[in-house]
């Protein structure tokens, strides 16, 4: 697959650290909430067989760091970051583009702005749960404003408690840190180091997004709806379903939870490659 290059790219605001590893088509992974590119590792090397895969760390994630103070993240800034990346990589050409929690979310405000720069996008648990009906999105509305509220009053270690809990996150738990293997070690340190920056500032702009449903209907043949097999029921995953009623398909199913993409990396890259050559549901 050839060497992988780490680079960087200045965008307003932030430095961006990127990582590009094959040939072929380029395939941008977007991560999600305070991971990094990192996440994408055991999933790399398959796909940098078919692709010039591309991941990188979020602004203000681990080794993408602000330009001046952290501010509040807006979905605008957060999708021209995506489209910055796609630029440098894929130069005029469109780009696959896979995100998981708020990285799909990224991704719908990316092909909702950008139509013409994504062959095709995957979102795989966007949670986006404004696009939840009444009540249903009153209440995860109250329960990110509660994990918020939390992190301020008592807490980075309450905090994490309240939000696997209530996102069904609480059985994706790593293993001690001291039973990790040094390079997950690694990882598992930089995204605990994001912890108080993901919810000060990226929590509730992500989760209070509202995509625009009529736009990505527009380009619903370009879209495919993902979620876990073990955790399309619980709150991240739901929204989904909703945004998949509304482009009028079905949701993709990829294996484990809102992580099968590091928990089974090689059946997870296998699925994905796969729904890539489809080019069309």
């Amino acid at each position: 697959m050839g060497a992988k290059t780490v680079n960087k790219l200045a965008v307003p605001g932030a430095t961006l650290h990127y990582e590009v590893a094959g040939s072929g088509p380029v395939l941008l992974l977007i991560a999600g909430g305070g991971t990094d590119a990192g996440v994408f590792c055991g999933m790399v090397g398959q796909l940098a067989a078919e692709y010039t895969v591309v991941t990188y760390d979020p602004r203000g994630n681990s080794r993408s760091e602000y330009v001046g103070d952290a501010t509040d993240e807006t979905l605008v800034q957060s999708a021209a970051d995506a489209l910055a990346l796609i630029d440098a990589v894929a130069g005029s050409e469109p780009a696959y583009v896979f995100g998981s929690s708020s990285g799909a979310i990224t991704g719908l405000e990316l092909i909702t702005r950008h139509p013409e720069r994504v062959r095709m996008l995957v979102a795989h648990e966007p949670p986006c749960t404004e696009v939840l009906p009444g009540s249903d999105a009153d209440d995860a509305r109250a329960f990110f404003a509660d994990v918020y509220e939390t992190y301020r009053k008592d807490g980075l270690t309450a905090a994490d408690v309240v939000f696997m809990m209530g996102t069904g996150m609480d059985d994706d738990a790593m293993p001690p840190m001291e039973d990790l293997l040094p390079e997950y070690r690694e990882l598992a340190e930089r995204m605990q180091a994001n912890a108080p920056n993901f919810y000060e500032h990226k929590l509730l702009p992500f989760t209070r997004y509202e995509p625009d449903l009529d736009a990505l209907k527009r380009v619903a043949d370009r879209i495919v709806p993902a979620a876990g097999l073990q955790s399309y029921m619980h709150l991240p995953g739901r929204p989904i379903e909703v945004i998949a009623d509304h482009l009028g398909w079905p949701v993709v199913m990829f294996p484990g939870g809102h992580g099968g993409y590091a928990s089974h990396p090689g059946p997870f890259a296998t699925h994905l490659a796969h729904l890539l050559k489809s080019e069309t549901l």
